[in-house]
């Protein structure tokens, strides 16, 4: 089959690689629809270190191919969605209520990182039972994909943002997964919703998805216009979700004494993320300061896939590139480089 890897630090491209095998819990699934992630860029320039071959994604649907003697629920040709994160459900960190983290730091996360991901003709499942989730006749494959990671991450920001009813919530960058954050946000009852992107096509996305008041940084101050929108009291909630030092900095900077501050971002760069000591009350200040992996299995991926069913949220706005996997490696570049206003690209196995 064919796979698009990560050859080493800064390289990729196509391989052939034989079709996997599924253990006896397991599924192969043959990939249909996938999205390419700005954490797969981060792969590549090396956020988790060296690879080598290893084929990319972790954002796929498909149809299964062939289960191991052992699955239950699951046949070939079922239409099933998969998570990014693909938890070892019988570990201590998921009874403890941490799946992401089964195995270790970030454990859950293993396509493209302990193992092979989505970007080939055939990717392998471990857990079938437990990671597979059945994707209902009415939603399509270019749909459903965005389960996987964006609304998974996007929504968690909400859900560990301990947003009240009628509460105020920052959004801080509204790539696709903080615009995901955005209507999550709205999903969870947030009263006042802003915005902070400076990227005027994300800025109209973002009022799609719910954002009340959009604050562009490039053009003012974000916190003294956050604490002008909210008496001077700063937000309940701040999403960061870009994954830098200094939208950190301001999560904690615009965020009320007792609110949260939810981390969904992925800081790949630098060996430290600063608090800024005064804002944060000198420590003292009751701002809690949540992190998390998107939540994966498939219970959640069912839930999500429940939330499109009902046209809550329609996440194929994001979708500005298609392309077919033939022409991957162009696929990847443009996501990669921003090009062409870029915010999600899509890539077809099946055409």
């Amino acid at each position: 089959m064919k796979a698009f890897v990560m050859k080493e630090i800064g390289s990729v491209g196509f391989m052939d690689k034989p079709v996997p095998e599924p253990g006896p819990t397991d599924a192969v699934v043959r990939t249909t629809k996938a999205l390419i992630c700005t954490s797969d860029s981060h792969t590549v320039q090396g956020g988790i270190g060296p690879r080598t071959n290893l084929t990319l994604g972790h954002e796929g649907v498909g149809v299964v191919h062939a289960v191991g003697d052992e699955v239950k629920d699951f046949r070939p040709g079922d239409r099933v969605l998969v998570g990014a994160i693909t938890p070892d459900w019988g570990d201590l960190a998921a009874q403890n209520g941490y799946p992401s983290q089964s195995g270790g730091a970030l454990g859950g996360f293993k396509f493209a990182n302990l193992k092979d991901g989505v970007f080939a003709e055939y990717f392998h499942v471990s857990g079938a039972d437990a990671n597979l989730a059945r994707i209902p006749d009415d939603i399509p494959d270019d749909v459903a994909v965005y389960c996987a990671d964006m609304l998974s991450t996007g929504f968690m920001g909400a859900e560990h943002g301990a947003i009240p009813i009628g509460g105020t919530v920052a959004v801080l960058a509204q790539g696709p997964v903080g615009l995901m954050a955005t209507a999550g946000a709205r999903l969870r009852g947030a009263g006042l919703v802003i915005g902070v992107e400076s990227v005027p096509s994300r800025q109209e996305l973002a009022r799609f998805y719910g954002a009340d008041v959009i604050v562009d940084f490039s053009k003012e101050d974000v916190v003294e216009r956050i604490h002008e929108l909210t008496d001077g009291q700063g937000v309940d909630t701040a999403i960061e979700a870009l994954g830098a030092d200094v939208t950190f900095q301001t999560a904690v900077k615009v965020t009320k004494p007792g609110g949260t501050i939810s981390v969904i971002g992925y800081f790949g760069q630098g060996e430290f993320v600063h608090i800024p000591r005064v804002e944060w009350g000198v420590g003292m200040a009751d701002k809690t300061i949540a992190t998390g992996l998107c939540p994966g299995g498939r219970l959640r991926m069912e839930r999500l896939l429940r939330v499109l069913a009902n046209k809550r949220v329609d996440p194929t706005r994001l979708t500005t590139h298609r392309f077919p996997f033939s022409e991957m490696e162009r696929a990847f570049e443009v996501s990669d480089k921003k090009l062409e206003d870029t915010v999600k690209v899509l890539v077809s196995f099946d055409e």
